[in-house]
């Protein structure tokens, strides 16, 4: 693909953003690999660009998530975590365990879909929900452990 036509150089531009290299590979990786922490997203764009500071790619996550084309997902208690779906109405589902974060979008139509009953004088500039739990493999390993404890311990030779 030519590079002037590369969709994440369009949309860097359109944004605002000059394209560099650091800025073309944080997007193109975090495309691929959502809810990714900035360390996660420095690892993968050295793997796409063979040398890129940590301190850049916190740069280029600042400067693309107050552009909008990136979003910052705080769950409490973890990481700050990355992804490029921005502009729509979607949550995220974290794993209480290991901080496995999915996308769960929003059953009630447009955003925000959290509407204070009174602002308070605010200006509302986004509404987030955050479903917490354990995932498929924390539960299970859960469910493993606890019946590894129950079971009665054998006595003596063998079965």
């Amino acid at each position: 693909m030519p590079y002037q036509d590369h969709p994440v150089r369009e949309r860097l531009r359109a944004a605002g953003l000059r394209v560099t290299a650091p800025r073309v590979a944080v997007l193109e990786w975090l495309a691929d690999h959502p809810h990714t922490t900035a360390e996660q997203v420095a690892v993968g764009a050295r793997e796409l660009l063979g040398s890129v500071s940590t301190q850049a790619v916190y740069d280029v996550l600042g400067a693309c998530a107050g552009a909008g084309l990136v979003r910052k997902i705080e769950p409490a208690g973890h990481p700050a975590r990355f992804e490029t779906r921005t502009g729509d109405n979607h949550h995220h589902l974290v794993c209480r365990s290991c901080g496995r974060t999915e996308d769960v979008d929003c059953v009630h139509g447009s955003a925000p879909c959290l509407d204070p009953s009174d602002a308070a004088g605010f200006e509302v500039e986004a509404a987030e929900v955050v479903f917490w739990g354990l995932c498929s493999d924390c539960s299970d390993r859960v469910a493993a452990d606890q019946a590894a404890r129950e079971r009665p311990p054998r006595l003596g030779g063998t079965a």
